[in-house]
């Protein structure tokens, strides 16, 4: 099976069909797999179950098949009588009718597996000459099984709320953000991590959740398993886990009411999966993860806006409370009002350009300070003729 080539949706439907691996297994061991093979993190190593073997596949392919298989398992599970390749593609039309997806051009027609293929790989790939390895793996991959949960809630009455993800993404910033916070030696990199989720609520009030009511938010299983991975993946931007970290940790998986034993078992899996893997990781290949995930993302932002400076600037000139907001962000700090509507307006102004789809993905408002930062040096100098100097 090629995931590079078309048909190969086809062709793993029948590899699975013919495989009782999947299908037949419980929910939690399921979770684990997909956890082992690397598609939690973010990093997929490995085709869950080995339901196909691996050979040669990079890792795009794998990720592309992983989340398939996520959605299919789900799917099944979930005992719906609409075809899976119909249903995957009703709700990423849900999805992009929420304006939280970036495939507009494909959705609508006749719902064909070749169009799902297309789906999927925008979703994965985005765009190649845009992403970085090192940031598309980190952020976007890392945050892909967030799909998973939102088609099982979809599946539930064949429509996607837009409170379920707000409540998801704004819980997973909270929860993140304080596990972060709770490292006792913090360098330069993990405190600029901190500060772009501090500024990166796309649905919520500048203050971030609260960490009590992000715990409320989480109810499933598979999201508790989520949210408790994702925090001991943030703990390992440093290569380990200290007391403090784990301590916490453990209480983050006592909150969300996880087993004693599951929550040893992440903490484990986490630990084991990095150390074994060190060689095969590119983020684990620099000196900080977090280094190479601001690295790489100013590098990202400044190509992407240079590529489409002439649009952007024409719509930031249409938009002309935006322009005097990022002028002033030049010579102070804007107050918490004024970073929330610059976010927003700014994330309106992405929508209309293909290019900056990335802003859109889940995580890609974390980028919105770095935008601001590149956006004076790079814009024309009628920019700065509209700056108001204080």
């Amino acid at each position: 099976m090629n995931p590079s080539a078309q048909g190969w949706i086809k062709k793993l439907l029948q590899e699975v069909s013919e495989n009782n691996t999947l299908l037949s297994s419980e929910e939690t061991n399921f979770y684990d797999a997909l956890r082992g093979c690397g598609f939690i993190y973010g990093s997929n190593l490995d085709v869950v179950l080995g339901i196909i073997p691996k050979n040669d596949l990079t890792e795009e392919e794998l990720s592309k098949t992983n989340l398939l298989i996520g959605l299919l398992y789900t799917h099944h599970k979930s005992k719906s009588t609409i075809s899976f390749i119909e249903s995957v593609i009703g709700f990423y039309t849900g999805i992009n009718a929420l304006k939280t997806s970036f495939f507009r051009e494909l959705l609508g027609g006749k719902k064909s597996s070749e169009q799902l293929e297309k789906i999927i790989r925008k979703r994965i790939q985005i765009d190649a000459n845009a992403l970085t390895k090192n940031f598309k793996y980190f952020i976007i991959n890392a945050l892909l099984y967030i799909d998973v949960l939102a088609y099982q809630e979809y599946l539930k009455n064949q429509s996607i709320s837009i409170d379920y993800l707000k409540k998801l993404e704004a819980s997973i910033e909270a929860i993140i953000l304080d596990v972060l916070n709770s490292k006792s030696v913090k360098n330069q990199y993990d405190d600029s991590l901190i500060k772009l989720f501090e500024s990166s609520l796309r649905y919520h009030d500048s203050k971030p959740l609260a960490y009590q009511n992000a715990i409320f938010n989480i109810k499933t299983p598979q999201e508790k398993s989520y949210i408790l991975d994702l925090g001991c993946m943030a703990t390992w931007t440093d290569k380990k886990i200290d007391k403090n970290e784990q301590r916490f940790l453990i209480q983050l998986g006592t909150d969300l009411n996880v087993p004693k034993e599951r929550i040893k078992e992440s903490i484990t899996s986490v630990n084991l999966f990095y150390s074994v893997n060190k060689d095969n990781i590119a983020l684990l290949s620099s000196k900080n993860i977090v280094q190479s995930f601001y690295n790489n993302s100013s590098k990202m932002v400044t190509k992407l806006i240079s590529r489409n400076r002439k649009r952007l600037y024409q719509e930031l000139k249409d938009s002309k409370e935006l322009m005097v907001l990022l002028s002033q962000s030049t010579v102070r700090d804007l107050s918490d009002g004024e970073q929330k509507k610059v976010q927003e307006q700014l994330l309106d102004i992405f929508k209309s350009i293909p290019s900056l789809a990335i802003f859109m993905l889940p995580g890609g408002a974390l980028l919105l300070p770095l935008v601001i930062k590149f956006i004076p040096k790079l814009l024309p100098s009628a920019f700065d003729e509209n700056r108001i100097e204080e």
